[in-house]
């Protein structure tokens, strides 16, 4: 039963007879004409006690701040602790702009995004870096910055000297990784983490048998998967490797899984003017090579295109295009001279005031098991009535790359039907031309993989798409058959399907009539190329004598 409290008599306050009745309540003062002989003393000892008690816990709590974290609470039930908060304290920072400029200040490595590094935008003389963008559709990218080490014999790179916390980083340095069934034949790379730094209790690290450079980083790649098909090893490998590699202007190492001696001596004229260090083979050079920086893995921006808001120096693809002609050009000085781009436009096409212009050279390629060109004599024909002076080209693989620069650096158009070897428009001048024959449901590939590209690099680009009756699908199927009048159908059922059907199994057989009208409009864009060209070297011209 609750007790209810007791009232005094007014006149009769009752005096408190222990120290807790003053923490509870303070009792009315004396009369100022009274002392209590000794219930004043007790009084204001009670009051001194718990002060004195308060004044030696705040001097206790002082005392040991220096030494232990800092407590901030966040929320009710949230209680943080951070030792940065004891800097901020001793600071004495009085606003929030200040506050912000601390945080700046102390910003982490961690915090940057990993393009940053692979880009060579961040990271310089910092060591312990490891992190993977694996934002890209194509590609994954790993990027190291440290005591980083191969092992070929796991087919790892050990980091020593890792962030805390880090995990390993399993990485198939190839840049089809959409594509699931040949990315499971690429050789895949760990990165093993080793944090902390070296001690006896953290193991001996692997010895190494070659130290590269200090600031000769390593590019780790695969020339795997569809290596083997031309439009494939620029798409997805020599591109790509320009993209990521260019920035450090020969002073970089190439890692390589899945090698090929055949690829390095058919690409080699392109390699050395990438890289001046020998390549290593990661599979068989069984020796632990280590590097202060590795990038594993190769960035790409798409199907044979090199785009300059992505490049950190806004290298393009003609960038690109001037490393082939300096490779492939066999000219004495192009190996001690930086690239330089094309100049527009042919040397068969001389302005009006020089000698008089030879019939444009147009190269036909031609192929041997699937979407031939069945009328290949009536299109020769034709190109000779259009004006121009044709070379027909029967590629091989065993064909040198310099015989191919050759015949199209100094061509004024080519013609060729759907296929890997249009990837060769890469040798071709801005300002010529290239007209691809299109066959039946391969519209989106032309244009994606080589019209779009081509018009990048400053190409003319025509299309002549192979109407249903010309196309051997017709008599396979009947000219009426969803696969010849409804394509997308096929398409529909994936690559694999579309590509044994339309690209596996088909021949053309052109109208030579119409395809006429596509070589006349070849001639008009020659015309106004070579015009634009000759404008720009006679205002050159006139600017030089200027000078003089």
């Amino acid at each position: 039963m609750m007790q209810l409290p007791q009232h005094h008599k007014p006149g009769k306050p009752s005096a408190p007879s222990s120290c807790s009745s003053w923490i509870r309540r303070s009792p009315p003062p004396s009369p100022p004409h009274k002392k209590a002989a000794g219930g004043g003393r007790g009084r204001y000892a009670c009051r001194l006690v718990p002060l004195l008690v308060l004044t030696v816990y705040s001097v206790f709590t002082v005392v040991r701040i220096p030494s232990s974290s800092l407590v901030v609470t966040t929320s009710d039930s949230e209680r943080v602790e951070r030792r940065e908060d004891l800097e901020a304290l001793k600071t004495h920072l009085p606003s929030n702009q200040n506050g912000l400029e601390a945080r700046e200040e102390t910003r982490s490595v961690a915090s940057l995004p990993c393009s940053a590094f692979i880009n060579g935008e961040a990271g310089h003389g910092e060591d312990g870096v490891l992190c993977c963008d694996r934002t890209h559709y194509r590609s994954d990218v790993c990027y190291l910055r440290g005591d980083a080490r191969t092992d070929p014999s796991t087919s790892s790179v050990f980091l020593y000297g890792a962030p805390r916390g880090s995990s390993p980083e399993k990485v198939r340095p190839y840049t089809r990784k959409f594509e699931d069934s040949i990315m499971g034949t690429i050789d895949e790379v760990t990165v093993v983490p080793v944090p902390g730094p070296f001690n006896a209790s953290s193991g001996m690290r692997r010895r190494c048998d070659v130290r590269h450079p200090r600031g000769v980083p390593a590019v780790v790649f695969s020339t795997g998967g569809y290596t083997g098909n031309v439009y494939h090893e620029f798409s997805d490998g020599l591109i790509p490797l320009f993209i990521t590699a260019q920035r450090f202007a020969g002073e970089v190492v190439f890692v390589v899984l899945e090698y090929h001696y055949w690829w390095v001596g058919r690409y080699g004229a392109v390699l050395e003017r990438l890289t001046n260090y020998k390549i290593v083979d990661f599979r068989y050079d069984r020796r632990v090579h280590c590097f202060d920086e590795m990038i594993v893995g190769l960035r790409i921006h798409g199907e044979l295109v090199v785009d300059p808001k992505l490049m950190p120096n806004g290298k393009s693809i003609k960038d690109f295009q001037a490393l082939l002609h300096q490779g492939y050009s066999r000219t004495p000085s192009s190996s001690s001279q930086p690239p330089v781009p094309l100049p527009l436009a042919p040397p068969s096409r001389p302005c009006p005031d020089h000698a008089r212009a030879a019939k444009p050279k147009l190269v036909i390629f031609i192929r041997k098991k699937n979407r031939v060109l069945l009328n290949l004599p009536h299109v020769v024909t034709a190109c000779r009535r259009a004006g121009f002076a044709p070379h027909v080209m029967n590629l091989r693989r065993q064909t040198p790359l310099p015989a191919i620069h050759a015949a199209l650096a100094s061509a004024d158009a080519m013609v060729a039907v759907h296929g890997a070897a249009v990837t060769h428009f890469l040798f071709m001048r801005p300002g010529s031309v290239l007209l691809q024959i299109v066959p039946v449901g391969l519209d989106w590939a032309a244009d994606a993989f080589y019209g779009k590209p081509a018009q990048q690099l400053g190409l003319g680009y025509l299309e002549y798409k192979v109407a249903p009756e010309e196309s051997s699908l017709a008599a396979e199927y009947g000219l009426n058959s969803t696969v010849v009048r409804n394509p997308w159908v096929i398409s529909n059922r994936g690559w694999w399907e579309m590509k044994k059907v339309y690209m596996d199994r088909q021949n053309v057989t052109v109208n030579v009539k119409r395809f006429g009208e596509l070589l006349k409009a070849a001639r008009g864009h020659l015309k106004n190329a070579t015009k634009a060209a000759c404008q720009r070297h006679h205002r050159g011209g006139a600017a030089e004598v200027e000078r003089r």
